[in-house]
């Protein structure tokens, strides 16, 4: 499929959703349950898991994971579930008893395991960011319009009243025209947490007997096990796996933004990075950096002020500029939040909360939309089911997710100014770039099409 089939595709899925996805779920609407499968049952899989348990028409019928001690806390929560540490396993020997999956794994192997359940037929269920590179996320969103399954995007706020009010209130022009986006993700204790600084230890060790390492390391280069800075959570810090801060929060942040404005491909990136890793070349080469600050620039439409509209992104060290903080009248700035710029007045998004206008004594009558409660998990079981699309369709969320990720390509080619060719996927004033598009997978691991 060219990109330009691509983007009419895509269109239509986007307007006559209900119809086609709808139509790809009838299978399972029959039968009145989803047979569903868990790819991923530690630490946010778990959370996972026990969101798909809790819908009353769900039935999980297997199980997977590469660490034996998680796959076994799981199974005491759903027992008689088939158990798999191989998620290729699980789909040869699962075939037609199962409608769906959740993909809750690290970054590196999303793609590998989402297109899997795409050519198999499987509804699918993705941990945030959609995959680790732009050409998976390209390839991927492709497959599942083509598909016509049901998709969601882990994206949970952005189902919840906050983020569903802010793209309302975007969208119906409540601060006039945009003409600035700032987005942040200052979490106070995340850089100790998940950002590592490295370097990788020279030499590694046995993995603990739990553990399948190889499984692990799926897709990325082979690496030696060493313990606590890669599984569970720590993978995150390192660009064989994870996506940095950037890629594992920006989809949170960006998603009622880019919703409510209807944003398109990016024209340009560039990001500024912490001085200390930008002059360390062996830094550079395996970890991302402990604070970043990229700025995008999107093509302006009828809900913005001028034709192109900047859009920043600070984490770590990088903050919001202090007049932009200062417009929460005196308050606490939300260290994960969106800050959107308008012609009549500024609207502040905070992260999992309820949406501000500013300064408030102006919008002191503005009411609430009537929305109700929805919890994201079971949207996406209910469109499975036959019921309304979900709200992180891969339609929707999939170019969201890739100028997302070419942030990380700026972030890795750090003062550059990088001019994005959407159609072709170029960066015609940077070609020496576009080598971070896309990886190589390891002998084994590799997948057809890509």
């Amino acid at each position: 499929m060219s990109r330009r089939q691509f983007v009419a595709t895509a269109a239509t899925a986007t307007i006559a959703g209900p119809m086609i996805f709808s139509q790809a779920a009838q299978a399972a609407s029959r039968k009145g349950k989803l047979n569903h499968a868990s790819i991923g049952v530690g630490g946010m899989g778990f959370h996972d898991l026990q969101q798909f348990k809790s819908h009353p028409n769900v039935q999980i019928v297997a199980l997977c994971d590469v660490d034996a001690n998680n796959l076994k806390k799981a199974a005491e929560l759903i027992p008689g579930a088939r158990l798999y540490s191989d998620w290729r396993e699980l789909f040869k020997k699962e075939g037609k008893k199962i409608d769906s999956v959740n993909v809750t794994v690290p970054d590196h192997n999303h793609f590998a395991i989402a297109m899997q359940a795409l050519r198999n037929g499987k509804h699918v269920y993705c941990q945030k960011p959609m995959c680790h590179d732009v050409a998976e996320v390209r390839m991927l969103t492709q497959t599942a319009v083509k598909a016509g399954v049901i998709t969601q995007l882990g994206t949970q706020i952005a189902s919840g009243k906050g983020d569903r009010t802010a793209v309302q209130w975007i969208k119906e022009g409540a601060i006039g025209k945009i003409k600035h986006a700032y987005l942040c993700s200052n979490r106070p204790g995340a850089i100790d947490t998940y950002r590592l600084v490295g370097p990788r230890p020279a030499q590694g060790q046995e993995p603990p007997a739990h553990l399948n390492w190889d499984l692990w390391i799926g897709t990325a280069p082979e690496r030696p096990y060493a313990p606590e800075i890669y599984h569970p959570t720590k993978w995150r810090a390192w660009q064989d796996f994870g996506t940095g801060w950037s890629g594992d929060i920006g989809c949170h942040i960006f998603d009622a933004v880019w919703k409510g404005l209807g944003l398109k491909p990016p024209i340009s990136v560039v990001a500024e990075v912490q001085q200390s890793w930008k002059d360390a070349p062996e830094r550079r080469a395996d970890t991302w950096p402990q604070g970043d600050h990229i700025t995008w620039m999107f093509p302006g439409n009828d809900l913005t002020e001028e034709k192109v509209l900047p859009l920043e992104w600070f984490d770590g060290a990088f903050y919001p500029p202090q007049e932009i903080r200062s417009l929460y009248n005196g308050k606490e700035y939300p260290a994960e939040s969106a800050m959107l710029i308008g012609t009549e007045g500024a609207l502040l998004i905070p992260h999992g909360g309820m949406p501000v206008l500013l300064p408030e004594d102006k919008f002191k009558a503005h009411t609430l939309p009537e929305l109700e409660e929805r919890n994201h998990y079971h949207h996406f079981v209910d469109a499975c089911l036959g019921g309304p699309k979900t709200e992180s369709h891969f339609a929707q969320s999939g170019p969201m997710t890739e100028a997302i990720i070419l942030g990380t390509v700026a972030i890795r080619v750090p003062g550059q100014l990088l001019e994005w060719d959407t159609m072709n996927m170029k960066f015609p004033n940077y070609p020496g770039a576009e080598k971070y598009l896309r990886r190589s997978y390891r002998k084994g691991w590799e997948v057809k099409g890509l």
